[in-house]
């Protein structure tokens, strides 16, 4: 299908016959090939795009790119911040994780395997870009309503455990889509 360039608004004219394009290389060089990939991989092959270069490029929630990685780096900097405070949490507990937030997350990350066999079933990879935002969104949610690094000892360790699998699930999200999961932003 084709796919409409904009700049925000603005529709960025292009014109095969008169040879002014914009090739995959300038748009990946513009605006990164982790954009790329996700905003392509986002649309079924038989729908119509619109590709926003501007949101492409935006560091906020707005851009879906970023929400996700930043999701990934937010986990990073949480676990980083357990190491520095020298707080192991291999024998964590996960059995106290009982909060609703904590549920859905652990419900969400669930998801992953039955994401993948649709995905390769029915060759249709833009559930992962879906499914990256879902888990991204649950995350955050969880970050603001469960203090993870907290004075509870036994419930800091189930939830340090607990982040440390959506950082997996989601860097393994990432990585099918053959992006980058970074560990700061």
């Amino acid at each position: 299908q084709m796919v409409t360039l904009r700049r925000g608004e603005e529709l960025v004219r292009v014109s095969k016959r008169s040879g002014d394009i914009i090739t995959l290389r300038e748009l990946v060089d513009e605006v990164g090939v982790d954009a790329c990939r996700f905003f392509f991989l986002s649309r079924s092959a038989d729908s119509q795009m619109d590709f926003d270069i501007e949101l492409a490029k935006k560091e906020s929630a707005d851009n879906p790119v970023y929400y996700v990685q930043y999701a990934h780096a937010r986990i990073a900097s949480i676990l980083r911040l357990a190491k520095q405070r020298g707080i192991s949490y291999g024998d964590g507990d996960v059995s106290l994780l009982t909060t609703e937030p904590e549920l859905t997350l652990i419900r969400n990350m669930l998801l992953l395997p039955e994401i993948v066999e649709v995905v390769a079933r029915t060759l249709e990879p833009h559930h992962l870009p879906y499914y990256a935002q879902d888990l991204a969104t649950v995350f955050h949610s969880f970050y603001k309503q469960c203090r993870v690094v907290s004075q509870d000892r036994v419930l800091t360790k189930a939830r340090l455990k607990l982040v440390e699998a959506a950082k997996i699930v989601l860097a393994n999200t990432l990585h099918l889509m053959g992006m980058t999961a970074p560990e700061k932003m």
